[in-house]
């Protein structure tokens, strides 16, 4: 919530204004209705089985694990799917692209997003304090101190983090970070060479991305940048071992969650970075309807994940003892 509140005082401004150093500006902004409800509740199924998010995959794949580089293929499978579905589901009751800077106005959408982060991170801290009697502290556990260099890094600078670079995001692409529109453009791509004309389809007739080489879409860049980043991280930690044994019920979970990962991805109109991340940063109202739709995916992915083998962190309860 903190870097929520960071990004929309960061954001808010200049996305009212429409322009950034000069160059104009946009949010990510997407009509709010069923799609987004069902798509990102299909995603929050698809992090808990497939092991990730769109960027916690493309981490993981750049990081050595190879059951990532199962989910991070049926991801662009599910992706494309999605887009060959996406006429009949753009059909369904929507409203109208929402922003609620240009609704409400900068500073009425500036105090109400900071009301509700400030209301969300209080009743989280009710919660938890209920459940373990105190807050479990995100700082680092060790004893060593801070060091912008080497760690352990606290969360809270890698929240700001996030926020900062995202904003760079904006200024260099003119829109926010997003993630997955790569991974639908990769499998298009892929299927027309082989025997499809994706252009024929109702999503892809508006994309001249189809058309232009990978090395000029933003996003696929990006999303390369990612997976070599953190490769280069892997390595320097010494911590860069692919394990190419994947038991069969956990391979099986990659390969349902990323088909539900991409289909909810495109559905959703993006994933945790695009659509909740940058969508809030836009003052997107559909933002706020993936939120609670993805928590409650991600929710029941959980109760999922021991049937294909996959562990469930728990925190116990405090101890009398």
């Amino acid at each position: 919530m903190f870097m929520l509140g960071v990004g929309v005082l960061l954001f808010f401004p200049f996305l009212a204004s429409g322009s950034l150093f000069g160059q104009p500006v946009a949010g990510l902004v997407s009509p709010p209705g069923v799609s987004v409800v069902l798509g990102a509740f299909l995603f929050g199924i698809g992090m808990q089985l497939g092991g990730g998010c769109a960027s916690g995959t493309l981490f993981a794949v750049g990081g050595g694990n190879t059951r990532m580089l199962v989910t991070l293929l049926f991801f662009i499978i599910g992706s494309v799917v999605a887009t060959a579905n996406f006429g009949w589901w753009s059909t369904l009751p929507a409203l109208a692209p929402t922003s609620l800077i240009k609704t409400w106005g900068l500073a009425p959408a500036l105090i109400a997003n900071l009301a509700v982060f400030a209301l969300i991170a209080w009743g989280a801290t009710v919660l938890e304090k209920r459940r373990h009697g105190h807050v479990i502290s995100f700082a680092s556990r060790t004893a060593r101190p801070v060091s912008l260099l080497q760690g352990p890094w606290p969360l809270i600078w890698g929240g700001v983090a996030l926020v900062v670079l995202n904003f760079a995001t904006l200024a260099l692409a003119g829109r926010p970070w997003g993630i997955t529109s790569a991974f639908a453009l990769w499998g298009a791509k892929a299927w027309n060479s082989v025997a499809g004309d994706v252009a024929t389809w109702t999503y892809w007739s508006k994309q001249p991305a189809l058309a232009a080489p990978l090395r000029q879409d933003v996003t696929t860049v990006m999303d390369i940048g990612l997976m070599l980043g953190a490769l280069a991280a892997a390595s320097v930690a010494g911590k860069f071992a692919p394990i190419w044994k994947v038991p069969a019920r956990s391979l099986a979970g990659a390969v349902i969650g990323g088909l539900l990962l991409g289909y909810g991805a495109r559905l959703a109109f993006g994933c945790n970075i695009g659509a909740y991340f940058s969508g809030i940063l836009s003052g997107s109202l559909h933002a706020w309807i993936w939120l609670p739709a993805a928590f409650a995916g991600s929710a029941l992915g959980v109760r999922l994940r021991p049937a294909f083998g996959l562990a469930v962190e728990k925190t116990p309860p405090p101890s009398s003892c």
